[in-house]
């Protein structure tokens, strides 16, 4: 493998792990005072449940990039209008709930892009006839 295929077969993957890294740092909002130690764990494992499912399409997306990257994609990308409803009901701000699609969602789709870029430069080409 080249340089420049190695170097677009690690970057996907590294990203993805500091994007899901990032997600689950949200999870820590459960912790607390004024609540018992057994359910602030029980909210902390509940609100890790989305970095488990990204972790999980990471572990697909390492063996099968195409498949993953796919995934990816349309993970970031049907969830953008969403997060950003939900952000734009609760701030009433565009450029706030577009920041925060950028920060969120749009890491994905450029993880999935980064993985079919992979993909694409380890395939054999078909030799001309």
């Amino acid at each position: 493998m080249n340089n420049k295929i190695a170097w677009f077969h690690w970057l996907p993957r590294i990203l993805c792990i500091a994007a899901i890294l990032f997600v689950s740092m949200f999870a820590l909002d459960s912790f607390g005072p004024g609540e018992p130690v057994w359910r602030q764990l029980v909210a902390f494992a509940i609100h890790l449940i989305p970095s488990f499912v990204l972790l999980a399409i990471l572990v697909l997306a390492w063996n099968y990039e195409k498949i993953g990257g796919i995934i990816f994609m349309i993970l970031g990308l049907a969830l953008s209008p969403l997060i950003f409803l939900h952000n734009f009901r609760m701030n009433h701000s565009v450029w706030m709930s577009l920041s925060i699609i950028l920060v969120i969602t749009i890491p994905f789709v450029a993880v999935g892009l980064l993985f079919l870029l992979s993909h694409k430069m380890k395939k054999p080409s078909m030799p001309a006839v």
